[in-house]
């Protein structure tokens, strides 16, 4: 078989099934993996695709940068079941920290009733949890970003490190094997990284199809999360291997 005629069996089963794991693709075309590595490192360069750990997932992956607006319209049931899955590890008396990422904003919706402390750089979860009397709220302040309805710069980084965050909250554009959690926005994520700095339990909350993107900048490292909320259809190879360097994997 020419190269040039695997590339094209290679892109159409990509379509067709979502993702490819290398050993099946050298499998089904009767080659080597190797071979099938090197065809995935070109069609990569090519833009036609994006290696992820054991195999390749489809180049529309590369989240570009979407509105909060835009965001919360997306995969709506698989954030509200990972936010609730996520919001039941939350103890009484403890400090936790959500950002503005739409999963981590519908947390708002399934908070506990006893008392504790939030900590958020998100417009909305403050406009969700002004009336809640149980809950101390604390904004970070800092500089308006409009598009993502978020806190960001000095002041807001600042502001972390006066407290002791026992648990964040957030999410990402995409979490890749190799290369960690990325986000589109880079202010976005250097404001993480310190927020991660500032934390005791790292939880990201991801729903299938962000597990084994990638986005344009990579700001945490996958043994740097604590725990993973995600769905029941991500990626079990990618998670297995996250359980292998400790990672608590929780599937809502």
């Amino acid at each position: 078989m020419l190269a040039a005629e695997r590339h094209h069996k290679i892109l159409e089963a990509l379509k067709e099934r979502g993702s490819l794991r290398t050993k099946d693709v050298a499998s089904d075309l009767d080659v080597t993996d190797e071979t099938i590595r090197k065809d995935f490192e070109l069609l990569e360069h090519q833009g036609l695709l994006v290696r992820s750990h054991g195999g390749a997932i489809p180049s529309k992956r590369i989240i570009r940068e979407l509105s909060l607006t835009e965001r919360q319209l997306i995969n709506r049931e698989a954030k509200s079941a990972i936010a609730k899955a996520a919001a039941q590890r939350i103890q009484p008396g403890e400090t936790i920290f959500i950002d503005a990422s739409s999963t981590a904003l519908t947390i708002t919706q399934y908070l506990p009733s006893f008392h504790h402390t939030v900590i958020t750089n998100a417009h909305d979860v403050v406009g969700a949890l002004a009336d809640v009397e149980n809950i101390d709220l604390i904004c970070t302040g800092g500089l308006l970003e409009r598009r993502s309805r978020s806190m960001i710069g000095l002041v807001a980084e600042r502001t972390l490190h006066r407290y002791n965050i026992h648990r964040m909250f957030f999410s990402g554009s995409g979490l890749d094997l190799d290369r960690g959690v990325s986000e589109s926005n880079s202010r976005q994520a250097a404001f993480k990284e310190h927020v991660i700095a500032a934390a005791e339990d790292v939880c990201l909350l991801a729903d299938e199809s962000k597990i084994g993107a990638r986005s344009a900048f990579f700001f945490a490292q996958c043994a740097q999360l604590t725990t993973l909320v995600t769905t029941k259809k991500a990626d079990p190879s990618i998670l297995e291997s996250l359980k292998n360097i400790g990672v608590e994997i929780i599937k809502a």
